[in-house]
């Protein structure tokens, strides 16, 4: 069955995905990107987000080593703004405060976390998690994130992601709640660690570790999308100890280097971590998941999501197995790592 056109369910959101893998072997005449390059400077007096370049708002910035955060120039949540409703009929708004924050991943200009070393990476996430619990102590939902590289819409080539917190719960996240309060409520498990344990050894596992697994869903919408899971119970980033924080930079080293490998070029994709909402309730039900979203479908072929997908149903060509064995299958030895001392 799994050969022909058909759904896969997603219990994680509570929607259809449809699987056409047929669909890979039509004639392409669309549009072919050119294939990304990294920078090749270590510093570039023109970036405003490396060390001591003026941003544009006038703004230095310090000579930093490791990583630097600040809060976004053109910050899309303000603190200052009034949560206050308008309704009008069937016009409904509300403020929402909110703020948005800038992590440089290193003071080089030429690296990417694929091309970090593990310290390097641990300390991104050190990062990641105090934020997290900083930002928690006010706002209901925290949101670490990385866009890289112009296809996913990153302004600036230099190794960096970004932190939102907003006083609302977003519909994703709201989503995600309620079909894993749901599925604690039915059974008094965790759905993503039900899922996790079911996917061990399976055709979909692309990275795996004892503390760590790295999967392409088995209802995965982009090409290459994968779904990083710890493997035991974690709310939220800063419950990771030491070891485990350890072993996720050294995972997503791994499956960043496997990214890159598969076309040989610098791999574009947004990276986002969803984490307990900060709700003042019981938790239990929530894991702890990073969804990675690769834009590419095959060399530097764009994927879009149009037409029937925009209008109907969510669809994609490769199935999850095919993806996952094309990831394995690659070096997790990143192809420009020479280039980059320290990285290995």
């Amino acid at each position: 069955m799994l050969a022909n056109p058909h759904r896969r369910f997603n219990p994680l959101v509570d929607e259809w995905v449809l699987v056409s893998t047929e669909r890979t072997r039509r004639p392409w005449l669309g549009r072919q990107d050119p294939s990304a390059r990294r920078p090749e400077v270590t510093y570039d007096p023109t970036c405003y987000l490396c060390p001591t370049n003026t941003r544009a708002n006038g703004l230095i910035n310090p000579a930093y080593d490791r990583t630097f955060v600040f809060t976004n120039d053109y910050a899309a949540l303000r603190p200052g703004v009034s949560a206050d409703r308008i309704e009008h009929g069937l016009l409904l708004a509300e403020g929402e405060p909110g703020t948005c924050r800038v992590l440089c991943f290193s003071p080089r200009h030429d690296v990417t976390l694929a091309l970090m070393s593990p310290p390097d990476v641990r300390a991104v996430v050190d990062v990641w998690a105090d934020q997290t619990a900083e930002l928690g102590a006010t706002y209901q939902w925290v949101q670490v994130f990385e866009n890289r590289g112009e296809t996913m819409g990153a302004s600036n080539p230099h190794p960096h992601g970004q932190i939102w917190a907003g006083t609302a719960l977003p519909h994703q996240a709201a989503r995600e709640n309620a079909s894993q309060r749901a599925h604690f409520a039915a059974g008094g498990s965790r759905l993503l660690l039900d899922y996790a344990a079911q996917e061990h050894g399976s055709a979909r596992v692309v990275v795996e570790d004892d503390d760590w697994l790295v999967v392409v869903p088995f209802w995965a919408v982009w090409p290459f999308e994968t779904l990083v899971i710890p493997k035991r119970p974690v709310e939220r980033l800063p419950d990771l100890d030491g070891p485990a924080r350890h072993s996720l930079a050294r995972t997503l080293i791994e499956l960043l280097g496997r990214y890159d490998n598969l076309f040989r070029l610098p791999f574009p994709y947004s990276m986002g971590w969803h984490q307990a909402p900060f709700d003042s309730q019981a938790n239990d039900h929530w894991q702890l998941h990073a969804h990675l979203y690769p834009a590419l479908l095959r060399s530097a072929v764009r994927k879009y999501i149009a037409g029937y997908e925009m209008f109907a149903e969510t669809q994609r060509d490769l199935s999850a197995e095919e993806a996952a064995e094309r990831l394995r299958t690659v070096s997790p030895s990143h192809y420009l790592s020479n280039a980059v001392p320290g990285a290995d």
